[in-house]
């Protein structure tokens, strides 16, 4: 696949086959993925992959923990108070995908359904869970976005899907537990991996990006 294809062509799936990802597509990504700069080389990701029944626990877990209280994430990942022009992309993107869904906006339960789902990692066989030692500094996060970045575009490449998650990241003192995972590391998010429901309407919708000329500034 040609490279500019695999990053224009990418989209977070939210829908996927029961068809089995083995370990030698998940490894052969992680081995791609493991080529990403970091700075001084100090490759800081750390990844935990979940599948079957471990998967299914765990999703369980993060389900009841939200039910019983709000999320305590290891770093926020969003403002605390959105402005513009964050404020209107975000929403239009929400808008976007509850009608992908076919979600009104006074339909609750389905709003939570559609919420918990990100929990079973959108019905993927296979979740990815990152983690980075929080005793590192913030140039740290930024080499982890490039090896997520690699992570998805490798899947690209061997005919897989993924969606990026964040949402996994709510409740990081449970997943690290229910995986023995040890304290230092924080839980950045996740990677839903998997083959693509062509016939899922959710995966067909797209969200729309600024024009070059919007976000660039040219100086000779």
């Amino acid at each position: 696949m040609d490279v500019l294809d695999a990053i224009t062509g990418r989209n977070a799936t939210r829908a996927f086959l029961g068809k089995t990802v083995g370990d030698a597509q998940v490894r052969a990504i992680l081995d791609a993925a493991r080529w990403a700069p970091s700075g001084v080389n100090i490759q800081p990701w750390q990844v935990a992959v979940v599948r079957g029944a471990a998967k299914e626990r765990l999703a369980q877990a993060l389900i009841a923990a939200r039910a019983a209280g709000p999320a305590a994430a290891d770093y926020r990942y969003y403002p605390e108070q959105w402005f513009e022009p964050y404020k209107e992309r975000r929403k239009q993107c929400g808008l976007a995908l509850y009608q992908a869904l076919e979600i009104r906006r006074e339909d609750a339960e389905k709003q939570q359904a559609a919420w918990n789902s990100n929990y079973h990692f959108f019905g993927a066989p296979v979740g990815l869970l990152l983690f980075l030692d929080r005793r590192l500094g913030q140039g740290a996060w930024i080499d982890m976005g490039m090896f997520v970045q690699n992570i998805m575009l490798a899947a690209r490449g061997l005919g897989l899907a993924t969606c990026p998650q964040a949402s996994v990241a709510d409740y990081p003192q449970l997943v690290r537990e229910q995986l023995g995972i040890e304290p230092e590391l924080a839980l950045l998010g996740g990677i839903a991996l998997g083959y693509a429901d062509p016939e899922a309407a959710v995966n067909r919708y797209r969200t729309e990006r600024e024009p070059v000329d919007a976000f660039t500034r040219w100086y000779e």
